[in-house]
């Protein structure tokens, strides 16, 4: 039975590569909810497994660089500062310090292994986990470079978006027959779709209802997987021309990841929808208060957006304030997942995932353990922990640059592309410093930072920023001799 789901993904990865259209990139969002569907039979892979999203990176990356062209571009970007250099050099740590710091330190170091028992340490060791976790790394940055070249025009990045809201629908679709197996005998139907070597927790319940996974090995990891497609679009909305697809396609999209971020019942998940909820009232604020050229910009659709929260807020007081029973069960989900989860063992085992990750940086004199090398429940520390202080300055100094690039040389689809990755970088990014997994950078950051490094760095964009000098170099000559 599971033969047919892997042949008709490898029908569908052959046709992306050979079409010349944006099919791959469909295929890359659209591959994100299947997280526990191995397509590589993992005997063939030593018991690795490997999802759909990594193999259509690496058709991403082929379609990229394996052009004319590509290496160039591949090698000027990695090494100029003022594009992926940081990356770059944060890839080459990874690998230096995954490949020899496990040898080093090794019997030396007490970790907790990816693999084995969850709440018991041992000593650091190689380990088939150090592989394969530089192997996703390896992935997922070749993937940022392969998104910052083939992202470049404005008709592509439309394509991404739209994606991006195909991605979500499928996200929510299968979390929603997860979902109905409660009702229904569908149950069979996702068992092919569900052949990972690592556990699956996917009949998990909490106060007699069950969290929702859809196609991926527990509720946390598909919480975090809406969160982070429903951040996307919230804010890479605005930046979609087509009016029917911004409108109405991605806002009932939006609608449908909300309820199946409710459904996981992740604390982590309910934590991002409340930095969610935050970010969008200050990127609200901002756009309110926006003055100069870009405030008609800004202001666009705020009011009818407005609107319709203020009408949901006040629908959801009316049926309370008429049945106040209505609000029970909510609050007994929010009680048991959020405000008693200090007092669970999860917590405290994640608490010392984290002290012991954190101890391991102190252990190796800050040369780190090796990716793969420990669990830590936080990307802050396991960034650290695995590729030691070097690697997590380049990292997180990366981090900064992009967001901090630079928007005033763009039109107004370049604008609203680094304001949303922005904005849609924090929920997803402060919940993994808190509950982060084993990968260090996932497929939707790796997109971001792509699309972003594109859009600034096209052509398009390269002459209106030289326009832009130039011109201010002209306002400053004759400012000079005005004054002369």
């Amino acid at each position: 039975m599971t033969f047919i789901p892997v042949a008709l993904f490898w029908m569908l990865a052959i046709a992306a590569m050979m079409s010349r259209g944006p099919m791959l990139l469909y295929l890359f969002f659209g591959s994100m909810s299947f997280g526990a569907f191995a397509v590589v039979p993992p005997g063939v892979t030593g018991g690795l497994t490997f999802t759909a999203t990594p193999i259509v990176s690496l058709l991403i990356i082929a379609r990229a660089f394996i052009s004319p062209h590509g290496p160039d571009f591949l090698i000027t970007s990695a090494l100029r500062m003022n594009r992926m250099a940081l990356l770059f050099m944060f890839w080459m740590v990874a690998i230096m310090t995954t490949i020899f710091m496990p040898r080093i330190f090794a019997g030396e170091v007490l970790i907790v292994p990816l693999r084995g028992e969850v709440g018991v340490t041992s000593l650091l060791q190689p380990t088939t986990q150090n592989i394969s976790q530089i192997v996703y790394l390896s992935i997922a940055i070749l993937s940022a470079f392969a998104f910052a070249r083939i992202l470049r025009s404005r008709a592509d990045r439309q394509h991404a978006i739209q994606a991006l809201c195909l991605g979500g629908a499928i996200a929510g679709f299968t979390g929603l027959l997860d979902f109905a197996t409660q009702f229904a005998p569908i149950e069979p139907l996702l068992v092919p779709f569900r052949t990972a070597t690592y556990a699956l927790a996917t009949d998990v319940e909490i106060l007699g209802a069950k969290r929702v996974v859809g196609l991926m090995p527990e509720a946390s990891a598909y919480g975090a997987l809406c969160l982070g497609l429903l951040s996307g679009l919230v804010f890479y909305r605005r930046a979609i021309i087509d009016p029917r697809m911004r409108n109405i396609y991605a806002p009932l999209v939006i609608a449908l990841l909300l309820l199946c971020c409710w459904l996981s019942k992740s604390s982590g998940t309910y934590l991002g929808l409340g930095i969610l909820a935050l970010v969008m009232g200050a990127e609200a604020l901002l756009r309110a208060f926006s003055s100069g050229t870009s405030k008609q910009l800004y202001r666009q659709d705020l009011i009818g957006e407005l609107a319709v929260v203020f009408g949901l807020f006040a629908l959801v007081i009316f049926i309370t304030i008429l049945h106040p029973q209505v609000i029970d069960p909510i609050y007994e989900v929010i009680d048991r997942m959020v405000l008693q989860k200090a007092d669970s063992a999860s917590y405290e085992e994640r608490g010392m995932w984290r002290a012991v990750a954190m101890q391991s940086i102190f252990d190796t004199n800050g040369f780190g353990v090796g990716l793969g090398g420990t669990r830590s429940s936080s990307s802050l520390i396991a960034i650290f922990s695995s590729t030691g202080l070097i690697g997590g300055v380049l990292y997180f100094g990366f981090v900064l640059q992009t967001l901090l690039r630079r928007s005033a040389h763009l039109d107004w689809e370049g604008q609203f592309v680094l304001a949303a990755f922005r904005f849609s970088f924090i929920p997803a990014f402060v919940v993994s410093l808190l509950a982060g997994g084993a990968i260090i950078l996932t497929p939707m950051q790796a997109f971001g930072f792509g699309i972003v490094t594109a859009t600034c760095f096209s052509s398009s964009a390269i002459r209106s920023r030289n326009l832009l000098n130039n011109n201010n170099k002209k306002s400053k000559g004759l400012l000079i001799q005005h004054n002369s």
